[in-house]
């Protein structure tokens, strides 16, 4: 493991924002799973999570705007969280907390009807056929969502993948959900979102080359 990495994962198990089971920990079961609210945040508001958070620019912009609610980034590698963790703490933001964790395993680490939106902002898409499971709107990550999502819960896509945008229309169209919002260029439509208005530095990066940013919001059914 390079210096620099190491200096960051040692400087993540001392934030006490985030949270850092191990695999067998969190597939046998969180012992705070269904309790975020009282255990963790000890507070009410409605859950976000947001998964692949990267470097947790989408979670922490999400938290300063609505303080009222509660946000975990989910991500698996810590030296890249340890950038988002970094700035709530030394923001203090009480609303947000990050896990590290495998995203296979979120139906795991929360309760049933326990979140009240997902936002997926711009994951890998997996574009080779034989890394379609992997896909985090494939129906085998859409079945791990329904089951912490409220009745009603919203998900929401942001990506510069048309070929991601594509594919999770289709499953969506096939009966998987039902699409309340979509757009296949976001900025090409005058929003008013402010949470659909952030912009992390990758966004604003493909926005420099000209690649259209795609966005569905779903019900899955």
């Amino acid at each position: 493991m390079a210096k620099r990495k190491k200096k960051k994962f040692a400087e993540l198990s001392t934030l006490t924002n985030t949270l850092q089971p191990t695999r067998d920990e969190i597939k046998s079961g969180l012992p705070w799973a269904g309790n975020w609210r009282d255990q963790v945040f000890k507070r009410g508001g409605s859950l976000i999570l947001e998964l692949g958070c990267g470097r947790g620019e989408y979670t922490v912009d999400m938290a300063r705007n609505n303080p009222d609610q509660l946000f975990v980034g989910v991500d698996i590698k810590g030296a890249r969280i340890v950038q988002g963790a970094r700035i709530a703490t030394e923001e203090s933001l009480d609303n947000v907390r990050f896990l590290r964790s495998q995203i296979e395993w979120i139906h795991c680490a929360f309760g049933p009807a326990e979140v009240d939106e997902i936002w997926i902002t711009f994951p890998d898409p997996q574009i080779k056929y034989r890394r379609a499971a992997q896909r985090l709107t494939h129906p085998t990550f859409l079945d791990r969502y329904r089951k912490i999502l409220k009745p009603g819960g919203r998900v929401h896509l942001k990506t510069d993948s048309e070929f991601l945008y594509g594919y999770t229309s289709g499953l969506l169209g096939q009966g998987q959900g039902e699409v309340l919002h979509s757009f296949a260029d976001v900025y090409a439509v005058h929003q008013r979102d402010e949470v659909l208005n952030i912009r992390t530095y990758y966004e604003r990066k493909w926005l420099s080359e000209g690649k259209p940013i795609t966005y569905i919001q779903f019900i899955i059914h």
